[in-house]
């Protein structure tokens, strides 16, 4: 599938920051369907027990997904999590390549519904999620500067993602 846009990562976000070492530092890519895609490994600093990842890390991702998927209409508004459902299909290994994707299915003026899922590259969903956001200016969430925060931009000339057919 073709990548129209590489999204900016920030400096200390978990999932997206490139400053934090401790974080996933996962790169993120709004798609010709108007989803948004990552290809990112868990490290064994996300574990849970050992060889699974943290299921707090996970509904994390699933997060950022949908979260940062509101870029792909609304590219000035920021959305603040109102409600996460998380269902771990099979454990989520660390050390090895995954696939994100996230997706709004109903936008509203003041909210939108999203879903995401994490996968291996054979296609077997690992994880998924549905949340509710709430849309708001970066102002009215934050008074740190957001466009300092998510200034990070590191090209890698990806302009299309093999998205697995889910098994």
């Amino acid at each position: 599938m073709k990548v129209l846009r590489k999204q900016n990562n920030s400096k200390s976000c978990i999932i997206c920051g490139m400053d934090n070492v401790l974080g996933v530092q996962a790169p993120f890519y709004e798609m010709e369907d108007k989803s948004v895609v990552t290809l990112f490994s868990y490290r064994s600093e996300h574990q849970s027990y050992p060889g699974r990842t943290h299921g707090g890390m996970i509904t994390c991702m699933l997060d950022e997904l949908i979260g940062r998927v509101i870029w792909c209409y609304e590219p000035d508004k920021l959305a603040v999590t109102l409600d996460i459902n998380v269902k771990f299909r099979k454990p989520v290994p660390y050390d090895v390549p995954l696939i994100g994707v996230g997706k709004i299915v109903r936008n509203t003026s003041r909210v939108y519904v999203g879903e995401a899922y994490i996968a291996d590259l054979q296609g077997n969903v690992l994880a998924e999620g549905k949340a509710t956001y709430y849309k708001m200016a970066a102002g009215a969430i934050t008074d740190a500067d957001m466009h300092e925060e998510l200034d990070r931009f590191i090209p890698d000339g990806i302009t299309d993602i093999d998205v697995p057919k889910l098994g």
